[in-house]
């Protein structure tokens, strides 16, 4: 039995995916400016931008990485997921912190749940079975700074303490877990693959 990769379908679905997502990323970053001729609420410094710009810019960047390293789709939407994770946990300290308020330097324990995740990536030369470790490391250093911020009381004394980082440790540890699980799946693949087909 023959393995033929459908290259024109595949080669179709990822220039449409890539379209759609940065048209995404404009999306994202017209919208504020946009936004903020029609409502007081929304008020966005050039800073505010620039931050906004990296990170999506950054993340559309990695993806295409991603699509580039591997035909697999497994690989593929676990890449993005990582990159998911990552800019949420960017975005999300950057605008109102996970442990009490953006201000909280507990937060910037949470780049090294990123941090932990790209080392690991380029250690293992972003190879699928390297990447699926790092995806598990990533979730329970994701974990551990949230029990650890529980114990200590880090962020006490913030709206609805300490539900916002329970919860968020658990979605984004079952994210980074998920990321794990695809990662290995794609690896699994490529060593079943013929050679022609790797």
């Amino acid at each position: 039995m023959t393995y033929k990769r459908p290259i024109q379908h595949n080669d179709r679905l990822t220039s449409t995916l890539r379209l759609v997502g940065w048209t995404l990323v404009a999306g994202l970053l017209i919208t504020p400016a946009v936004a903020m001729r029609f409502s007081e609420e929304v008020q966005w410094t050039p800073s505010d931008f620039v931050f906004a710009g990296i990170i999506l810019i950054g993340a559309g960047v990695i993806a295409e990485l991603a699509v580039r390293a591997s035909g697999t789709w497994s690989y593929r939407i676990g890449a993005g997921l990582a990159v998911l994770a990552s800019v949420l946990l960017l975005w999300i300290n950057g605008a109102v912190g996970i442990i009490g308020s953006e201000d909280h330097p507990a937060n910037l324990l949470y780049l090294g749940v990123i941090l932990a995740a790209f080392v690991g990536g380029v250690v293992s030369r972003f190879r699928a079975d390297g990447l699926s470790r790092s995806m598990v490391v990533a979730a329970v250093v994701q974990v551990v700074i949230g029990v650890v911020a529980v114990l200590r009381g880090w962020g006490q004394g913030s709206e609805n303490w300490p539900q916002p980082v329970i919860v968020l440790s658990v979605v984004f540890g079952l994210i980074w877990l998920a990321s794990a699980a695809l990662f290995r799946r794609a690896a699994r693949i490529h060593r079943a693959a013929p050679p022609s087909a790797a």
